[in-house]
């Protein structure tokens, strides 16, 4: 079980901390619709989180990756690949990155946030989680990573388990955090969205470099093993 939890847990802490999704859901937490959206955004992150997750193990699981030293070098060539886009990634964002003490520019969307339905909010917590491309290639990297352990079928639901809620620890605990602490919830929660707007450029590159980096090491480590 310990050996599958130390692999997909710094992919979960990258998942966790990534900063538009915060974002989004502290507007949500601070729009009039509070009650109904963040909860409903939480529920559509973490089951976008567990069926990526849950569907990419049982492929690579079912291919054998863990036994065959074919599938395994193919999936261990494919977390490099993954690794060297987010090392790409990083370099767009850097390049992009506001001027200082420039207004930075966030999705257009998150300004329509704080007006959506739940449904929305839902099918938004997929998106963010499953199919952003940042935390739909750390699942991938956690999912395929486990899968190359061969673990027992008890301890990769542990593992994944372990995953989805740790790398939903930030959106969860804005969630709740709202719900408990009243208006000086909201206050503190505005007082971070405030801090984080600046800042997400530069958090994001720095995450996509440990994150790549990490997925690359760990590919060529299992290729030259």
């Amino acid at each position: 079980m310990g050996p599958g939890i130390s692999e997909v847990l710094p992919f979960a802490v990258g998942v966790a901390i990534s900063p538009v999704p915060i974002i989004a859901v502290i507007l949500m937490l601070l729009s009039s619709r509070a009650s109904a959206n963040g909860p409903a955004f939480l529920l559509g992150w973490v089951g976008g989180l567990t069926v990526l997750c849950a569907v990419v193990y049982a492929v690579a699981d079912a291919i054998g990756v863990s036994g065959d030293s074919g599938g395994s070098n193919g999936v261990s060539l494919a977390r490099i690949g993954l690794g060297l886009l987010l090392l790409v990634a990083a370099s767009r964002t850097w390049r992009k990155r506001p001027a200082p003490g420039a207004e930075p520019e966030l999705p257009r969307w998150l300004a329509e946030v704080d007006a959506i339905t739940p449904g929305r909010s839902a099918a938004l917590g997929v998106g963010l989680s499953a199919l952003n491309p940042k935390n739909a290639i750390l699942t991938l990297g956690a999912a395929t990573g486990l899968a190359q352990l061969g673990p027992s079928a008890e301890d990769a639901v542990v593992a994944v388990i372990v995953f989805v809620v740790l790398a939903s620890s930030t959106v969860g605990g804005a969630v709740a955090y709202r719900i408990v602490g009243g208006e000086r919830a909201r206050t503190t929660l505005d007082e971070l969205r405030v801090w984080l707007a600046p800042h997400s450029a530069a958090m994001l590159v720095v995450l996509l470099v440990v994150f790549g980096v990490l997925l690359v090491a760990k590919g060529l480590g299992v290729l030259s093993a």
